[in-house]
């Protein structure tokens, strides 16, 4: 359930929390990134030289330099670099070369730490997650062999509130309450091996109709800021309310680890963001796009990026934030607030929140440099904050600059991001600790799928036992996997559809105290749970519905990834059975080639739920 590390920025996506319930925490993998150059030409690794190469080295531009590097780091760079013979040398001819990326906000679990390399991503900022692998993460990132995905450097668990946010993703997760010392609270995350502090302020008040969270008081935000800092950690802190951040910058926050929504950053915000020399982490990728200014679907389909992404990355760019797109005044706050920070003086950094809906890891951040430029920034100074910036804010001290002795984690393009940031898109190589990363034009899958069944009727419900072309079975699902109070339930019954002898009957209540509370039932397409089946033959999916009146929601799971967010598509029910036929390609970034599961739940908002469903096909 890698979902459940994720330190969402607004409400967990019912689909996410979904995928999540039902799969075991899967390991990260050892397979290698894919990769490589249109050029055809080697690429070397370890030692070489890039001649004659436009750079951005963190913080200045060298229109045209030579590039030496020696066991996987930066020997020299300059105009003048002298390249020896029987150095490896790669064409800069009408590129730019970049440091390694670094992503400042994300969330990364299975396949994210090689996603985010395949494109330029070389370091990731771990804002909530689990702090067993923390030590892995120091002694991966300390080495100079070659890698199969981006460094991390973490947080470990996030401060929070007994029941705040964060508490709610199904893995055991420490919280400090009123009475807890939050000195030997914030020792204790050091000793874990926590490379700063996050802490959560979040109730959730600036949401409408979402009920609040217990949250960190003042005096608690106050005493752990101190702590982190007496033991040389900077505390980064979640907010989306502005007095929140007020607050939290009053007290020695070092950086927001977002921009806050309900409103644009006010004056004494500004005032005391540029007086405290505190950042900004904006996140625009999320608040933004799922508000429809800039959403993710453009990245999937952007043919620099389109080859390299796996269909489960695909999937994710394809999904938002349903709550967030009622409000578009939310993005709009954003811009407005970064533009104001931006002009102040106040450092942004560069960072996606990825690992949800409307993100990928690595693509994303690509998307994120754009949005900064909207937002006021230079593309130079959008660079800088996916590089040296956020490097000397978290104390990273070897990398996000191009310059001698710091490791060779670089990112070579076509054309110039310094006039247009959307050419960082287009990856011609990459090296991490100074060994290449090739590339190809096949994104990484787990195998090919099993057949479809070839019923096209999925399941029925005519007999004493629930009938299923995938010899598996139904499945209650509520958010009490989660954490949340919801019930769900499911039976056959008598009298179906157009006559029929039976349907099922799915009920149960929706219960507020989760973000975004579900309950319904599912079933896997193949008796093993969460295993693909190829559909892509099929066209629509088609059942009979009949329920109270309420909305639902049908989603299908898919994807390489069986982390993969799923595609949503939202029907009303009426008291009258009706036949419902929803094309497959109505549901955004499903990839029926690899089709896991169908769930349909009921959601917000609460109160008792029935529905009924028959005659479940795909044809």
């Amino acid at each position: 359930m890698k979902k459940s590390i994720a330190d969402f920025l607004l409400v967990a996506a019912l689909g996410g929390t979904l995928a999540a319930a039902v799969v075991l925490l899967p390991t990260p993998s050892t397979r290698k990134p894919a990769g490589v150059a249109e050029r055809g030409e080697a690429v070397p690794s370890g030692s070489f030289a890039i001649r004659d190469v436009r750079v951005f080295d963190g913080e200045h531009t060298l229109e045209r330099a030579n590039v030496i590097v020696r066991d996987g780091r930066i020997a020299a760079v300059g105009a003048d670099a002298t390249i020896d013979a029987g150095l490896a040398v790669v064409d800069g001819g009408g590129r730019t070369l970049l440091p390694g990326l670094i992503d400042a906000h994300v969330h990364a679990w299975g396949e994210a730490q090689a996603d985010a390399l395949r494109f330029g991503v070389a370091t990731g900022i771990d804002m909530h997650g689990d702090a067993a692998r923390l030590p892995a993460l120091k002694a991966q990132r300390e080495s100079l062999q070659p890698a199969s995905g981006a460094d991390l450097w973490a947080a470990g668990s996030a401060v929070t509130a007994p029941g705040g946010h964060g508490t709610q993703y199904g893995l055991p997760v420490p919280t400090l309450a009123g009475a807890d010392d939050a000195r030997a609270f914030v020792d204790a995350r050091v000793d874990e091996g926590a490379d700063f502090i996050k802490l959560i302020v979040e109730d959730l008040g600036v949401y409408a109709g979402s009920p609040k969270w217990p949250t960190l008081n003042t005096q608690q935000v106050g005493e752990v800021i101190a702590a982190s800092h007496a033991r040389q950690r900077i505390a980064v802190v979640h907010v989306s309310a502005q007095d929140d951040a007020l607050a939290a910058i009053g007290l020695g926050a070092d950086g927001l680890a977002h921009v806050f929504v309900d409103a644009p950053a006010s004056p004494d915000l500004v005032a005391a963001m540029k007086a405290a020399d505190a950042f900004v982490i904006p996140t625009l990728s999320v608040t933004a796009a799922s508000a429809g200014a800039g959403d993710g679907a453009s990245l999937a389909a952007d043919a620099r990026l389109q080859p390299w992404l796996t269909p489960a990355q695909s999937a994710s760019l394809n999904a938002r934030f349903e709550a967030l797109s009622r409000n578009p005044a939310w993005g709009e706050n954003a811009f407005a607030s970064v533009r104001a920070l931006h002009a102040a003086g106040v450092t942004v950094l560069a960072g996606t929140d990825a690992g949800n809906p409307g993100t990928t890891h690595g693509a994303s951040l690509h998307g994120e440099l754009e949005l900064l430029v909207r937002a006021g920034l230079s593309p130079a100074e959008a660079l800088a904050a996916a590089t040296a910036l956020p490097a000397r804010r978290f104390g990273i001290d070897d990398r996000g600059r191009i310059a001698r002795g710091m490791r060779a984690d670089l990112v070579l393009v076509d054309g110039d991001p310094l006039t247009d940031i959307t050419a960082t898109r287009a990856i011609a190589m990459l090296w991490k600790n100074g060994h290449a990363i090739p590339r190809d034009r096949t994104a990484a899958g787990d195998g090919a799928a099993a057949p479809a069944h070839a019923a096209t009727r999925l399941s029925d419900f005519d007999g004493t036992t629930i009938d299923m072309a995938s010899g598996g079975s139904w499945l209650d699902t509520s958010d009490q996997m989660m954490g949340g109070a919801s019930e769900a339930g499911h039976r056959l019954v008598a009298g179906g559809a157009a006559g029929s002898p039976g349907a099922l009957e799915i009920h149960g209540e929706i219960r507020a105290g989760f973000i975004e509370p579900w309950a319904g039932a599912m079933f896997f397409v193949d008796a093993a749970p969460m295993e693909p089946r190829d559909y892509s033959a099929r066209s629509e999916l088609v059942f009979h519905l009949q329920g109270d009146g309420r909305e639902i929601r049908v989603m299908l799971f898919s994807g390489a990834s069986a982390q993969a967010m799923p595609a949503m598509h939202t029907l009303p029910t009426t008291r009258e059975w009706t036949e419902v036929r929803v094309p497959l390609s109505a549901f955004a970034g499903a990839d029926p080639s690899r089709l896991r599961a169908i769930a349909f739940s009921a959601g917000n908002p609460p109160g008792a739920f029935r529905f009924r469903i028959d005659g479940v096909e795909l044809r």
